[in-house]
């Protein structure tokens, strides 16, 4: 019988993962740093594909929820060149393979089919060791301590269970986004909500600057202004001067149609600036006894519209393959591994063979031709 299983962090992967285990009758326990599922705001639309995450979602046993969460007519997509011109105009037609939800709601249904206590929340890890034989100790910040035999590390970026498989660190990829939001936009930004249209939006041209801007529920308008700056540069803006800040910001698209700016002067929120991340492409270690990870612990990537969707699926195969071996954890490990690794090296890849100044051409074929990249 597989050994109860220790997840650490409950994100999209970890909790697909517990989900699945769930299902199977595989008993797991989920710790996660954050203080409750409501301590912050977990992030903006997800365009969820039919050939990763919905296949995980199945697997989940939740694709009725899943349908209940789509936003309708976000799959709509423009292009515009910076005078606010419209190059590319894809209506949702209701045929793509790629509904778009809210990261809290898809995260919320995968708690909701959880066992009350799977979750154990505020549990901020600050150490891991082996202790041989497979099993290892978790040390949480608040002194206390957990002992498992098989752990599984879903947590981001900066995973404290990645140094007992990897000498990997995440390295900066030289652009980072801005996020601000508005709200209520057509009846108070009506000019920008217009340039968005009822989808995604993304304002291009040549060079190493774009705004692209999503069509959430209720009305928001969420934006990532993309700048290649190093962050030496962004340490230089007082972000704690929202004002100033995304005047700042938007000093880098002058002369950019009113309506584009607009995203970035007239936010409702204060700007926030998200450095993007990554590990080596291909990323990859020898089999350890008790021991693996999914997502971005796992196979950290810039934002490309896979990480959750690929996050997801790891924690699916993972919960799958343990099923499939209950006898033999290390097979399960084995297994779920050699078919991970080589699907986010390809992932990665295609993301490295990106040309890192396309033209407009370049830009609006890619995003013409995205639901059927895979």
């Amino acid at each position: 019988m597989t050994a109860h299983v220790t997840i650490i962090g409950a994100g999209l992967g970890g909790l697909t993962l517990a989900r699945v285990l769930h299902v199977h009758g595989i008993a797991a326990t989920v710790y996660e740093a954050e203080a409750s599922p409501t301590a912050r705001t977990q992030g903006g639309m997800l365009d969820i594909h039919d050939y990763n995450g919905q296949l995980a979602v199945r697997a989940a046993g939740l694709m009725d929820e899943f349908r209940g969460i789509i936003l309708e007519g976000r799959q709509a997509m423009r292009a515009l060149d910076r005078e606010g011109n419209v190059l590319l105009d894809q209506p949702d037609d209701g045929t793509g393979g790629r509904p778009e939800v809210q990261r809290g709601e898809l995260r919320r249904i995968l708690l909701d089919a959880l066992p009350d206590g799977t979750v154990r929340w505020g549990h901020r890890v600050s150490g891991v060791r082996g202790l041989g034989g497979g099993r290892h100790e978790v040390t949480f910040a608040d002194g206390g301590t957990v002992v498992t035999g098989l752990l599984v590390g879903a947590d981001g970026a900066w995973s404290r269970v990645r140094p007992l498989l990897s000498d990997a660190v995440p390295a900066y990829t030289g652009m980072s986004f801005v996020e601000t939001y508005l709200f209520d936009a057509d009846t108070r930004h009506a000019a920008a909500a217009k340039a968005v249209g009822g989808g995604s939006m993304f304002a291009i041209e040549p060079g190493r600057r774009q705004i692209a801007a999503h069509r959430e529920s209720g009305g928001t308008l969420h934006t990532y202004v993309m700048l290649t700056k190093p962050l030496d540069w962004f340490a230089g803006i007082d972000f704690t001067d929202p004002a100033s800040a995304a005047t700042r910001i938007a000093r880098e698209f002058d002369g950019w149609a009113p309506e584009l700016t607009a995203l970035i002067t007239d936010s409702d929120t204060a700007p926030v600036v998200r450095p993007h991340y990554t590990l080596p492409v291909g990323h990859l270690w020898d089999r350890a006894r008790g021991v693996t990870l999914v997502g971005d612990a796992a196979h950290l990537i810039p934002p490309n519209g896979e990480g959750a969707n690929l996050a997801m699926l790891d924690g699916a195969e993972l919960g799958e393959a343990l099923a499939a071996h209950p006898d033999d954890v290390e097979a399960a490990l084995a297994a779920y591994e050699q078919v991970m690794f080589p699907r986010s090296a390809a992932v990665g890849e295609a993301e490295a063979d990106a040309p890192d100044n396309p033209t407009i051409e370049e830009v609006i074929s890619f995003f013409a031709g995205a639901d059927q990249v895979a």
